[in-house]
């Protein structure tokens, strides 16, 4: 009984340490410092908060331990709401909410990540090379399994 017991004490913490793995989500203005001193491809995933695809990939998909473990060695990875007001500073610009009528708007950030086929749908999923060119972008709901496939081809190919 004593050995269950030393075994449980041991062991339950290890898969506990596993449930509670945590994506690492960066600013943008953090992103251009790490990517000077270890350049790895950017995950950016363009959400909303009416979005019920774009909270069903926040709640499944970017809680996948699997997942997280890909982003959180391989890339980095940044949340962007498309219809943010926060002035956003990256690559030397200043990006900011953009008003298209009463009380709506998208973000510029988000237009220029988000926009395919002169469309901005939510969730989009945009990634990014080293050098800050988009290397894909899909514009759906992603699973898991769906976005690892993504995330080990595009982990190999980045140049």
């Amino acid at each position: 009984m004593k050995a269950f017991y030393l075994i449980s004490f041991f062991i339950v913490p290890l898969l506990h340490q596993n449930a509670i793995a945590q994506l690492q989500v960066n600013s943008f203005e953090s992103i251009e410092n790490k990517m000077t001193m270890a350049p790895k491809p950017l995950v950016v995933f363009i959400h909303t908060n009416w979005c019920m695809y774009c909270k069903n990939m926040e709640n499944t998909t970017f809680n996948n331990t699997d997942v997280i473990q890909q982003l959180n060695q391989n890339f980095y990875f940044a949340s962007l709401n498309g219809e943010s007001r926060e002035t956003i500073h990256f690559l030397n610009k200043s990006f900011r909410f953009q008003p298209n009528g009463n009380k709506t708007g998208v973000h510029q950030l988000a237009r220029e990540l988000a926009t395919v086929n002169n469309k901005i749908g939510y969730p989009t999923l945009a990634i990014l090379n080293h050098k800050y060119e988009i290397i894909f972008q899909q514009q759906s709901f992603l699973n898991a399994k769906e976005l690892i496939r993504i995330l080990n081809k595009l982990s190999k190919n980045d140049s």
